[in-house]
């Protein structure tokens, strides 16, 4: 049987008291010398005075307020780590704060995919980085609520000899969705009682709001950089230049076709001028798609690009953010063209429980396995001046972090950018 350090500590103090009340029995009836009964007797009563205050700190008013110190302390602590975000060094930090605190023998932070970190016994086998192989956690995850697992197969640890046996898993949250669970694992179910549930239950809420202002913060960063973007960097001067020059010879060679490019021209720039962080429906951003797509075909000639629309007509009127496809266009036109050939573009969107699915696939030139781990990281990737990552956190920013960019590809073969909204997270705009 496994014992916690609380079980061992009062096996202790019995056991001590059964001396003490041994030698004072021996002492009264004159079995020992009168100062090692004295010694005895005062012991026994020290031991019975610490009982006695012991027994009024257990009262639940004031395991309340410990509890309630225990909590702001660590939410303290761990506040300038986690106005950084959720990432694994953030999890490492708050994990072994809260294993130093409190009465777990374990803790973990995750992610929705993936533990951060695992902290405390059992460290050499709960590793670090994996998926997550609790099903609990998962159910967590989805529901939005704590699981409690009494039993080591619970737990789901694939090791026979674990010695943790029981856990309390929480969700944290972030504007009001789950999006990683904390995890405290005890050696026995015995500690599995409402004052560890409150605990966990009452931190992973601080951790959350925490969440919340690392999130705030850096949607104002973003907000910031962003305008700055838009007055600095919304006309990609390669795609004006070369524009212009195409219009221009035009005017000698298709004067009516120049000045319809011309007019295509301004009402394309009218429309970049304006605010892109509005929302419009997808139906208004296919347009803005379509317009951009003139240009390219009159640079590179009407059989170099060919592009397939299928769209739902249910998902025409979803509402999205003004240049969320555009630029994965011309990603796919300034990637993937190659110096021959035509280059084939699908874009594709579908909706349904509450989410809308787009996705904008090529078959160029694709990208590179060094280069595909990046193509999110900031300033890689631009369309009208507007990286892939700002696409990505534009996403987040309007729908949650369920919504957002992936990126699949596969050099020489071709590229897939999936667009994921949640629209069900969406923020409240009034």
């Amino acid at each position: 049987m496994n014992l916690g350090r609380t079980g061992l500590k009062d096996i202790a103090w019995i056991l001590l008291a059964l001396v003490l009340g041994v030698g004072t029995l021996a002492g009264l009836f004159g079995a020992l010398p009168l100062w090692a009964a004295a010694a005895f007797c005062v012991s026994l009563t020290v031991l019975a005075v610490r009982a006695f205050y012991a027994r009024m700190a257990a009262r639940p008013d004031h395991l309340r307020a410990m509890q309630s110190e225990t909590i702001l302390r660590i939410a303290n602590e761990s506040l300038a780590y986690l106005r950084k975000g959720l990432d694994r060094e953030t999890a490492e930090a708050v994990c072994r704060l809260v294993l130093r605190e409190t009465e777990a023998s374990a803790v973990a932070i995750t992610d929705r995919d993936t533990v951060l970190y695992f902290a405390g016994l059992g460290e050499d086998h709960h590793t670090t980085g994996g998926p997550i192989i609790t099903r609990a956690t998962r159910e967590a995850l989805e529901v939005n609520e704590h699981r409690i697992l009494a039993t080591q197969e619970e737990i789901g640890c694939p090791k026979r000899d674990c010695l943790l046996k029981a856990a309390i898993v929480v969700p944290l949250e972030m504007r009001g969705q789950a999006v990683g669970t904390l995890k405290f694992y005890y050696t026995t179910p015995r500690l599995l009682n409402e004052t560890q549930i409150a605990m966990v239950e009452g931190l992973a809420k601080l951790l959350s709001t925490q969440l919340d202002l690392s999130e705030l913060d850096r949607q104002t960063a973003l907000a910031t950089s962003m305008e700055l973007k838009a007055l600095q960097s919304q006309i990609n001067p390669h795609f004006l230049f070369n524009t212009i020059n195409t219009i221009a010879s035009l005017i000698r060679t298709d004067p009516p076709k120049a000045r319809e490019l011309l007019r295509e021209f301004a009402s394309f720039y009218r429309r970049t001028l304006e605010n892109s962080e509005e929302l419009i429906t997808l139906d208004r951003e296919l347009e803005y798609v379509r317009r951009y797509l003139t240009f390219e075909r009159a640079r590179f000639g009407e059989d170099r690009i060919r592009v397939t629309e299928d769209i739902e007509a249910s998902a025409l009127d979803a509402q999205v953010p003004a240049f969320v496809l555009q630029p994965l266009v011309e990603n796919a036109v300034q990637h993937g063209i190659r110096t021959q050939g035509t280059l084939h573009i699908t874009i594709e969107g579908h909706g349904g429980d509450g989410r809308l699915d787009l996705s904008v696939r090529d078959d160029g030139k694709g990208i590179s396995a060094e280069d595909l781990p990046r193509v999110l990281d900031p300033g890689f990737g631009r369309g009208l001046g507007i990286a892939l990552k700002n696409v990505d956190d534009r996403l987040k920013g309007h729908f949650g972090p369920d919504s957002g960019l992936k990126v699949a590809s596969q050099e020489g073969e071709g590229t897939t950018v999936r667009v994921t909204i949640a629209r069900g997270g969406a923020r409240n705009e009034e």
